[in-house]
Formats: structure tokens, C-alpha cells, sequence
């Protein structure tokens, strides 16, 4: 018996559905060219030309993360367009802290079956990011792996490329004793703590991503998938001017493990707790988990999504360049001599 040719097809990959969700990112991709960029999507890498005359000692800056199980919540409800921007903002809030220009970025996504409708979301969502920072989009990978990833999930992975002049970096050197922290806002658990998270509101809670708790005042799926905020524009006045000696971006780990990464080794911090408000999504998870302080500061940011480490005579400044854009800053703590570490004092209650 004379078997049948077996196509690419047949293991679950579909070249014709590829191809045309990749020409619909390429569209998005273009859209946030900058002078820098030297070559085409689709290329085997993505050339990018820095500016020699706007910067005398240029070091890169580079960092990859990604968006993790806030995609499933975003499978969930169907809304695929704010993760695209979660995965730029993260990622330049990752280098901003050590006083980069974002540049440009580059992407992975990969699925058991691309759907090009919510590929063309992801896009959507990180090209309008790219744009509004001034990063070009020049590249990265869309792979369909059936086997590897199951059903409808999907993986979205970030690389940012930036620049900064080498004695401007805030690489903790400038950090002092009596240095103050500050505390911005975050606009909820920003792309950090969601396995806990769903697993406190969808098994323990019950809720789906169509409830309204009353704490919140919209439904789970809206609070858990605000965008990540993104601080390099409020923060880039201020690393030009100098007036920070650290930044230190909330992410895994919360607080207590993300501030040391920032301090020198003489260096440690004392933050007190109700200095800030705690949003009504963390006091839900916190009652719904009986969680621990010490599970909630390694879990969650808590409402802080950035700590700027700012000098006690620089405090107004600061302060005034925040008021004047409109943003809240809270003073929750600062520097103390010790080895890089967060002590804790007061509470929520």
C-alpha cells in the first residue's frame, strides 16, 4: 500500500497561516522606524546605527524579560493588546533605572498555533508602546510549536537595546546613608505575581474574569490586565539633571529582593509600611490568601511599581518635577548603612 507524502502541515504547523500573520506585524513593525534603524523586517538580524555625534562615551544596555501568566488572564478575556505593551514598558523600565536611552526592541513569541488575529493584537499594543517612547521595533521571532505549547497559550518575550553616556550610569555608587526613597505608583500588579494571583482569585475566590468585586469598582479581568506602567518619561528629566543616585524597578520579588540589586555592598534600606496606600487588589489577594507580610513584599509590588533613591537636598526638586506632572510620589523610607537589604517597620493596618 503506497503511503501519502506527510507535509509540515500534517505536524501542526501551518506555513500559509505564518506567513500572513508575519506580514501583518511587519506593518506594525515599520510604523515605529527611527533614523537609526538600517535594515528591513525579516532579515536574518536587525541592524541599528547609533547616533556618534549625540553621545561621547556611549556604553549599550541590554535586557530580556518577559510577560509570563498575565497571558493566560489576557486568553481569558480575550484582550491580547495591553500585554504588547506591558512587554516594552517592562523592559525599559528595566534599563531606565541605570540611566539608559531605549533604542530599539526586539521580540519572541511563540505558540502551538499562531492565531494570527491576536498576533496582530500582541502587535498592535507593543507598536503604539514603541512609538510613544521614541524605540524602534526592528526585529525578532514568531514560532509555531505544536508540543511544546498547548492550546491557546502563547509565550511573548522582549529584548531592549538602549544607550547611556558611561558617567552617567546609576550603577548604586552615588547611593549614600540618609538618601531618601520614593515610591511611584503602580497601576496594579503590573506583569509580576500572577501565578499566585489567579490561583487566590479564580480557585480560592471564585471569581471569573467577568466579576466586579465591590472593592474594585471594574471586573477581574480589567484590574489584572492594566498596563504595566512605564516611568523612563517621568524619570528622563531626572536622570539628565542627576538628581538620583538609584532606581530600582518593582518587579519579582517585590520590594525585598529588587531594591538590593541597586545599593552598594555598605548600603541597606528601611522602608515603613503605611507610608503609602495599599490598593484594594493586593488588601483582596492578601484576605483571600492569608498571606504573610513577608509573602506579600516578595510577591507583589504593593502599589509601588518604582523606587527612586534621591538624595535628602534633591528631595523638592524631585518632589516639584513630579508634582508638575501631575504624578503622586510617596516618601516610604531610606538609606541606612548595612549590608544591601530592606528592614521593615509599621504596617498596613
Amino acid at each position: 500500500m503506497r503511503r501519502s507524502a506527510i507535509r509540515y502541515s500534517d505536524a501542526g504547523v501551518d506555513r500559509h497561516r505564518a506567513k500572513s500573520a508575519k506580514q501583518r506585524i511587519a506593518r506594525l513593525a515599520r510604523s515605529t522606524f527611527t533614523r537609526g534603524v538600517l535594515s528591513e523586517i525579516g532579515r536574518f538580524a536587525a541592524l541599528f546605527e547609533l547616533d556618534r555625534k549625540r553621545w561621547r562615551r556611549p556604553v549599550l544596555l541590554a535586557s530580556v524579560d518577559g510577560v509570563g501568566t498575565k497571558l493566560k488572564v489576557a486568553t481569558l478575556a480575550g484582550r491580547h493588546e495591553g500585554v504588547g505593551e506591558d512587554l516594552v514598558h517592562h523592559s525599559v523600565n528595566d534599563i531606565a533605572v541605570h540611566g539608559a536611552t531605549p533604542l530599539a526592541f526586539l521580540d519572541y513569541v511563540g505558540s502551538s498555533r499562531l492565531d494570527p488575529r491576536v498576533l496582530e493584537q500582541v502587535f498592535r499594543g507593543m507598536s503604539r508602546a514603541c512609538r510613544r517612547l521614541g524605540v524602534a521595533l526592528i526585529g525578532g521571532e514568531t514560532a509555531e510549536l505544536p508540543g511544546v505549547y498547548v492550546g491557546d497559550d502563547y509565550e511573548l518575550v522582549g529584548f531592549i537595546l538602549g544607550v547611556a553616556e558611561r558617567d552617567r550610569i546609576l550603577d548604586g555608587r552615588r547611593v549614600r546613608p540618609g538618601d531618601l526613597l520614593l515610591g511611584l505608583p503602580s497601576s496594579g500588579l503590573h506583569t509580576n505575581g500572577y501565578s499566585l494571583a489567579r490561583k487566590l482569585l479564580f480557585e480560592v475566590g471564585g471569581y471569573s474574569v467577568h466579576d466586579k468585586p465591590a472593592e474594585f469598582g471594574t471586573t477581574v479581568g480589567e484590574t489584572l490586565l492594566k498596563v504595566h506602567r512605564c516611568y523612563y518619561p517621568l524619570m528622563n528629566p531626572l536622570l539628565a539633571n542627576g538628581w538620583l543616585s538609584a532606581a530600582a524597578h518593582i518587579t519579582g520579588g517585590g520590594l525585598t529582593e529588587n531594591i538590593p540589586r541597586v545599593l552598594p555592598r555598605n548600603c541597606a534600606v528601611e522602608i515603613r509600611l503605611g507610608s503609602w496606600p495599599l490598593p484594594p487588589l493586593f488588601r483582596l489577594l492578601e484576605r483571600l490568601g492569608k498571606l504573610p507580610p513577608d509573602e506579600m513584599l516578595r510577591t507583589f509590588n504593593l502599589g509601588v511599581g518604582m523606587v527612586l533613591i534621591v538624595p535628602r537636598r534633591r528631595l523638592k526638586m524631585v518632589e516639584q518635577h513630579l508634582k508638575r506632572r501631575r504624578e503622586r510620589a510617596f516618601v516610604i523610607g531610606e538609606v541606612v548603612g548595612g549590608r544591601p537589604s530592606v528592614r521593615y517597620s509599621g504596617s498596613w493596618r
